[in-house]
């Protein structure tokens, strides 16, 4: 089983890019399954709609996941009522395990997504250790998928260890900058500490530089707004044995788009 995952859409103009790219990288890489967190898809740069939604799976995405975005710009209901579109599931406000999780059913192949998110340097949600273990428990005899959503590269890296063995593939979210860690840890659990995101070039992590700026020296508030313009496609392709549950191989996806 093959999977394609793309980073974060920053806003419209990330919208722009990934649908060029997108066709592009499925058919390349052929994907059986197709990620796309879509947590800052929105024209502001955070959050969701059901129009950005619609937009991203007419790209081609099979699965939306989210982040700590995700109930920015709609409530719970909207990850009740769309199954394929998800927010965290360990959010204090999400009761409903289905808003954070679901199963891709290709036939012969089954494929569990769960949106995660961490707790170091983020708002404090439910433990992703705890609410892994009954994901595992429930979802374990089928090959599983983890965007994981955190800010701390030692927490994705913890997770990721502990779930090694049980889960298919963690990829870590947030950061937006591709790390060069890519790998498959000793009993067959791909990783990545972030897979990066879709969002111009000329940008900070595909926000307007001149409000970054500004925020940074100044350390006061300022309207941020999406940078336009070329960018690029960040994510990573992972093979999974549907048999063994484990991943096979991983790679890198950096496409720049003009």
């Amino acid at each position: 089983m093959k999977i394609l995952f793309i980073g974060d859409v920053v806003g419209e103009n990330g919208q722009d890019i990934l649908a060029k790219a997108l066709p592009q990288l499925k058919a390349q890489y052929k994907p059986d399954v197709t990620i796309v967190n879509g947590e800052n898809s929105h024209k502001s740069g955070t959050g969701i709609t059901e129009k950005d939604a619609r937009f991203i799976f007419g790209c081609g995405a099979d699965v939306i996941t989210g982040g700590n975005h995700s109930l920015r710009r709609c409530n719970v209901d909207f990850y009740e009522e769309n199954e394929f579109v998800l927010c965290p599931v360990n959010f204090n406000v999400v009761s409903d395990e289905k808003c954070g999780v679901c199963v891709m059913d290709m036939g012969r192949d089954q494929l569990c997504v769960v949106s995660l998110i961490g707790t170091v340097f983020l708002d404090a949600n439910r433990n992703p250790f705890f609410e892994m273990d009954k994901i595992v428990k429930k979802y374990g005899d089928m090959p599983i998928f983890v965007d994981f959503h955190a800010e701390a590269t030692s927490e994705k890296y913890a997770l990721a260890h502990y779930l090694d063995g049980k889960v298919s593939a963690v990829v870590g979210t947030h950061t937006h900058v591709q790390t060069n860690d890519d790998q498959i840890l000793p009993k067959g659990t791909a990783y990545i500490s972030d897979a990066g995101c879709v969002c111009a070039l000329d940008s900070v992590l595909g926000m307007d530089k001149t409000a970054c700026v500004t925020k940074q020296k100044y350390l006061c508030p300022v309207k941020f707004e999406v940078a336009k313009g070329g960018g690029f496609v960040n994510g990573v392709v992972i093979d999974i044995d549907t048999k063994t549950r484990k991943a096979v191989s991983t790679e890198k996806v950096h496409l720049k788009f003009n």
